[in-house]
């Protein structure tokens, strides 16, 4: 039988690929997998029933027939665990891994070569031998000004997975709500957490409920980051305990602000619904405040089996250099003692006392501002390393359009998708060598994303184009603008499928389902 060989669609593209032969899906075919790769055949099933109807048995049956799916488990791993290869030439579809995350990321790429045509669903055929460029990639989800539940963060983590992003970075707390139960500080759900911004309705997680999030994120082989954003961004402290605050500070950019969006400003110790910001901190060397802070990080540490807590550390602009200096100093180190490693946001950088290893989270923009990149070096000097989320084409929050109803426009936006795909990580920290540089991050702040519709047509299509970077080699020739656009607009009928919204960029020629 002879076959047009086709480029798939696929996003991120692969480190390799080669034309083969396609595999046709019939009522009789199956998923076959050794016991330690079942649950990641289990979840490829899953997805290929709710695309196509077909309902196709997983199995550790030793034999395979012509239009089987089969997963081989191999010991000899290469550099990354993550790794894996596909090969359609023999009649199945045959996925290697080295490690379950390789064949799960493997399945991602099985689900995107699904296709259909007159006598079916198929396979697109395909020889792959893939693996990642950086060993995080991230997607954050701010889940304090906007409150999103479990299933929502189910949703998030299932459609980030798809392509293949591996952190979750969950934002937890902010000026406008307390987002995760504490059961030493109970009142900081049970005063500071009903209100959202906008005077939308807030929320927490249980202690059960952010465990939930954390094994479902796992089970998709992500890691889940918690931040607690520290001593700025502490608005929510003031109404449970504000004897661990400092007066709220009005300065002009605050009030400015609120004029901007007609928003009140903030009051000490009353629930806060606008979206200021650097008008708020924690006491600076109080020691009952610091016994609060290391107590909040030993209860987060203890709950999250990853290796990071995030301690936040930005935009504290009514704090003396001195005082945050001291306060970043303090809280790294508490990060640090529960034994994990502290993520922060790049303005820690200046910290002469932050902890060693400490990693940094940059997110001025490609062309850094005064003083950022220097702060983003010091995490590198002080032994640490560097994720990139350059503001102005990473951070998912911004309008993809000027006209756009939801989305911001602070991060020299408007940020089209276009500009979300053609950045380079390693061009923009001079001084920074690429080994110095574990990954990427695209941030989506929820100031006016009130729903998870909102949050998805923030994100997508530009997700996927930050999640080529992340994954895909620099120098592959299918990584350019023209063709990530050719490839992504096959995307939104897998999209409208699993009930994601996105936007419509009139920057893709979409192709109908």
């Amino acid at each position: 039988m002879t076959f047009v060989a086709t480029t798939p669609s696929l996003v991120p593209f692969p480190e390799s690929l080669a034309p083969a032969p396609p595999v046709h899906l019939t009522g009789m075919s199956r998923v076959v997998a050794p016991a330690g790769l079942q649950r990641e055949a289990q979840c490829l099933a899953n997805a290929i029933a709710a695309r196509t109807g077909l309902e196709l048995v997983v199995t550790d049956s030793a034999d395979m027939t012509s239009g089987d799916i089969v997963f081989r488990l191999e010991t000899d791993a290469p550099l990354s665990v993550e790794a894996y290869r596909i090969d359609t030439t023999d009649g199945v579809v045959e996925v290697t891994a080295f490690a379950s995350a390789g064949a799960f990321w493997a399945a991602q790429t099985v689900r995107q070569l699904l296709s259909h045509d007159h006598d079916g669903w198929f396979i697109t055929g395909a020889r792959i031998a893939d693996a990642p460029r950086y060993a995080y990639r991230g997607v954050m989800l701010d889940v304090a000004r906007h409150f999103f539940g479990v299933d929502d963060v189910k949703r998030y983590i299932d459609a980030m997975s798809g392509y293949k992003y591996n952190v979750l970075h969950l934002h937890l707390t902010d000026d406008q709500g307390w987002r995760l139960q504490s059961e030493s500080f109970p009142q900081l759900t049970e005063k500071a957490s009903a209100t959202a911004a906008l005077g939308d309705r807030g929320g927490f997680y249980t202690q059960a409920d952010y465990a939930e999030i954390v094994a479902y994120a796992a089970s998709r082989h992500m890691t889940v980051v918690p931040e607690i954003d520290v001593p700025g961004h502490t608005h929510a402290v003031t109404v449970a305990y504000p004897e661990f605050t400092k007066p709220t500070a009005i300065m002009d950019s605050v009030t400015d602000t609120a004029k901007l969006f007609q928003q009140d400003l903030p009051i000490h110790g009353e629930s806060y619904v606008g979206w200021c910001v650097g008008f708020s901190s924690l006491k600076i060397d109080d020691p009952a405040t610091d016994a609060f802070v290391r107590e909040i990080f030993r209860e987060v540490a203890a709950a999250t089996p990853g290796p990071y807590v995030h301690l936040g550390g930005d935009e504290s602009l009514g704090t003396t250099d001195e005082d945050f200096a001291a306060f970043i100093a303090m809280a790294s180190r508490a990060v640090a003692e529960t034994g994990k490693t502290p993520i922060a946001w790049h303005e820690a950088g200046k910290a002469p006392g932050l902890a060693a290893g400490t990693i940094g989270q940059y997110w001025g923009y490609l062309q850094p501002q005064p003083g950022y990149d220097d702060e983003a070096r010091a995490f590198v000097t002080n032994g640490g390393s560097l994720i990139l989320s350059p503001a102005d084409v990473s951070y998912l929050d911004m309008k993809p359009t000027a006209d756009h109803p939801l989305g911001l426009i602070w991060a020299n936006g408007p940020t089209s998708v276009e500009s979300a795909y053609t950045w380079e990580p390693t061009d923009i920290i001079s001084g920074v060598p690429a080994s110095a540089i574990i990954g990427v991050e695209a941030p989506l702040w929820t100031e006016s994303a009130r729903t998870m519709d909102d949050v998805f047509t923030l994100a997508f299509p530009r997700a996927a184009a930050v999640a080529e970077i992340a994954w895909s080699p620099q120098d592959a020739p299918e990584r350019t603008w023209d063709s990530f656009r050719a490839r992504v607009a096959s995307h939104a009928s897998a999209w409208q499928s699993e009930g994601i919204t996105f936007h419509n960029s009139e920057e893709i020629s979409w192709i109908p389902a």
